[in-house]
């Protein structure tokens, strides 16, 4: 398996990128299946490869997140089943709090350095950073640029070490039978860093500040500087399709295509300005973001250069190792083995999202995106046994109203923890939303139709039901636990004005009038000026008392609103900067 985070289907040859030098995602489409219809499940990075262990989702039940003492995980069923299993990965998230358990579960592992930021070099002094568009500064932001000097040439990138050590092991092992090497790069996610030789590959004029590195927030930035960041992923992505390629060439060499079964394949997409939006997890869980490139050559079945159109996704991944070595498949595993899409239809539909978001289906058509039924996005709960978060524990205030919940099928009789639940955004503003991707494949015009509304919705309920989501999930998004769904709950029409409102595009900064104070202007100094903070406070209530005031002070208010997603809306900033402009 060789595995990338973040990458973009719509970037990639075989799937009509027609611009990006990735000769190798061409090689690899011509020796395998290309699946057209493959989705995520359950996001982003950790929720994505919980999935990837077990074959069912879990965002309806769990945040980011350890694998629990109760899931089966696919490499350890492998382990215990006489096939030597191998991880190798740059992907820093697998070595926090939040996904400590996962690369335990093979028979070795190798870890290497550097990634986003990864607790790596120790350096007290500040490192030099260059003028840059990033405006969420963490300790993350500043250990990177520590980092990057330690990976000065190609050779010494985590991802080149990576594909490495990935080779070593198939070198020494390719006569052998039964093993499953996982390749895992953490690239080309951002911060989009990689070498002269691949940025030489899109040559533009460029002389802004240095941005290889967005904020997961609405676009604010100029044309000129979305189209860098592009660039800057685009040369990461070949990067990544070099790196691919020497694997494809070691399956040439040593023969493996006769009885090897191969398999690349991300987690999720990432927003480069579609939309207006850079990122995931602040905005709606768009295509771009959950329809996945997925390639597979099965020796058994053939296939070479074929294309297979069946709704398939993360959950099947775990199936599809699992028959291929003839293990038997745990009764908790939802997906079913890529060998029977050829065949058959998997499912009618599949369910994707992020805990507290969206809950969404999608029947290959239709995206049906539900939202929660009122503004609170309760009741949300936590079930656990392990209470970490991404790089920390739950705190002794998120743990204060813990109770033991009934269990649930798949935690195979134990109880678990519940605790409220927490979301980094409401997605309650953005309203629930329905797209037919046949007739706007780009997702820029949601319908309203009450009919295939209630269609979806039902399904959804269906897909809930078989994945044995907690009660509270049906209160938050108006859906009943029980009985039949009815036009009662159907939630787009209802919602349409939110929906709307919130799909607007912020104006870039050069838009609104200007003057001494502007958009532009750092909040805590529009705050300092009396009448600027009067302005504030009649149009936009709660910037000056929100106690993120502290963190957001030396923030550009359009950055503010960028990054608050459509919960600032464009015509409540326009009139700021219109009276700002006449001070």
């Amino acid at each position: 398996m060789v595995m990338f985070d973040s990458l973009n289907r719509r970037m990639l040859p075989p799937y009509g990128g027609d611009w990006t030098h990735a000769p190798n995602f061409a090689r690899l489409a011509e020796r395998t299946v290309t699946f057209d219809n493959a989705y995520a499940g359950s996001m982003p990075c950790m929720p994505a490869r919980r999935e990837l262990h077990t074959g069912r989702y879990n965002f309806l039940h769990r945040s980011w997140g350890p694998l629990e003492p109760f899931d089966d995980s696919m490499p350890e069923l492998l382990k215990q089943n006489g096939v030597y299993t191998h991880l190798v990965s740059d992907h820093p998230h697998y070595w926090e709090d939040g996904g400590a358990t996962y690369h335990g579960r093979y028979n070795s592992w190798e870890f290497f350095r550097g990634q986003e930021g990864d607790p790596w070099k120790g350096q007290v002094a500040d490192p030099e950073i260059p003028e840059d568009l990033k405006r969420m500064r963490s300790a993350v932001y500043r250990q990177d640029w520590v980092n990057r000097p330690h990976m000065a040439t190609e050779d010494r990138h985590p991802q080149t070490l990576t594909f490495d050590a990935g080779l070593e092991f198939i070198r020494t092992n390719h006569a052998e039978d039964r093993w499953f090497v996982q390749i895992e790069t953490f690239d080309p996610h951002e911060p989009f860093f990689s070498h002269q030789r691949y940025k030489d590959l899109y040559p533009h004029a460029y002389d802004g500040p240095h941005f290889d590195w967005p904020d997961y927030k609405r676009v604010v930035e100029t044309d000129e500087q979305v189209a860098h960041a592009g660039f800057e992923y685009a040369a990461l992505l070949s990067m990544c399709d070099h790196s691919l390629g020497r694997v494809l060439d070691a399956m040439d060499a040593y023969g493996l295509w006769d009885d090897t079964l191969l398999i690349v394949n991300t987690d999720h997409g990432l927003l480069l300005g579609e939309k207006g939006w850079w990122g995931k997890s602040v905005q709606p869980w768009y295509n771009e973001l959950v329809h996945l490139p997925l390639f597979a050559w099965d020796p058994r079945s053939g296939g070479a250069g074929e294309r297979c159109d069946t709704l398939v996704q993360t959950i099947d991944l775990a199936p599809t190792l699992l028959e291929y070595f003839g293990v038997e498949r745990p009764a908790d595993m939802q997906g079913a083995p890529l060998s029977e899409a050829a065949d058959t239809d998997l499912r009618e539909a599949g369910l994707f999202g992020i805990h507290g978001g969206h809950v969404n289906i999608t029947d290959g058509r239709y995206v049906y995106m539900r939202a929660p039924v009122n503004a609170s996005n309760t009741p949300l709960e936590e079930y656990t046994l392990m209470p970490t978060h991404m790089r920390g524990r739950f705190t002794p205030a998120e743990l204060a109203d813990l109770e033991l919940a009934e269990p649930f099928g798949f935690t195979k009789g134990v109880r678990t923890l519940r605790m409220p639940g927490r979301t980094f955004v409401n997605p309650y503003h953005h309203g629930s939303l329905l797209f037919d991707l046949r007739e706007d494949p780009e997702q820029l015009r949601p319908l309203v139709d009450d009919e295939v509304e209630l269609r979806l919705a039902t399904l959804l309920v269906e897909l809930m039901r078989s994945t044995e989501a907690p009660a509270g999930q049906y209160g938050r998004l108006g859906l009943p636990a029980e009985g039949a769904v009815t036009d009662a709950h159907l939630l787009v029409r209802a919602q349409r004005g939110q929906a709307e409102s919130a799909a607007v595009p912020l104006p870039r900064t050069e838009d609104y009038p200007q003057g001494r104070l502007s958009l532009r202007t750092p909040v805590a100094a529009l705050l300092g000026d009396a009448v600027a903070a009067e302005i504030l406070k009649r149009h936009l209530p709660g910037i000056a008392d929100s106690e993120l005031l502290q963190f957001l002070g030396p923030t550009p208010l359009i950055d503010i609103a960028a990054m608050a997603g459509g919960m600032l809306p464009a015509e409540k900033l326009r009139q700021v900067a219109e009276e700002l402009a006449q001070l």
